[in-house]
């Protein structure tokens, strides 16, 4: 069931996400890393944080804690999926920057919550919380080299 959340939620953010012409216009910074990247983080991102969910499901059957672990990744996945709808869809990189915030702290709520029950599992969460960090600070440069956004009023 974590495999099918994790490839769902993956899936969603990949339809989300156009490097359409727009995309290659913005501005970004040299330290860029190339588009090619991206999916292969993932990848292993999502890898990654769905060993952790089970490890933590199969190592607490606690319905309560159970709950929080779904709760914790429901969240997550969703503002994981919004990132992209604001940033692609919805061509809001400044709007994406105020969004990614609340994905950061969902993040390090993903490595408590998870590092609680089993220390590995919180550590495997960690390379998520430092792409994340790496991906919003790209996220504040573009907004600067770019902004603003949206249509004139």
């Amino acid at each position: 069931m974590a495999a099918l959340a994790a490839v769902l939620v993956a899936l969603a953010g990949g339809l989300a996400t156009r490097t359409d012409a727009w995309y290659r216009r913005l501005r970004v910074p040299a330290w860029k890393p190339p588009d090619w990247a991206f999916g292969p983080v993932w990848t292993v991102i999502f890898l990654l944080t769905t060993i952790a969910a089970v490890m933590v499901w199969n190592a607490d059957p606690d319905p309560a804690a159970r709950g929080v672990l779904l709760a914790a990744y429901a969240v997550n996945g969703l503002l994981n999926i919004a990132w992209s709808v604001l940033f692609f869809r919805f061509r809001r990189p400044d709007w994406a920057l105020a969004e990614v915030a609340a994905l950061w702290l969902s993040i390090a709520v993903l490595v408590l919550v998870t590092g609680r029950v089993a220390t590995a599992a919180g550590l495997l969460n960690l390379p998520y919380l430092a792409w994340v960090s790496v991906a919003a600070c790209l996220n504040l440069r573009i907004v600067r080299l770019n902004a603003p956004f949206g249509e004139p009023a």
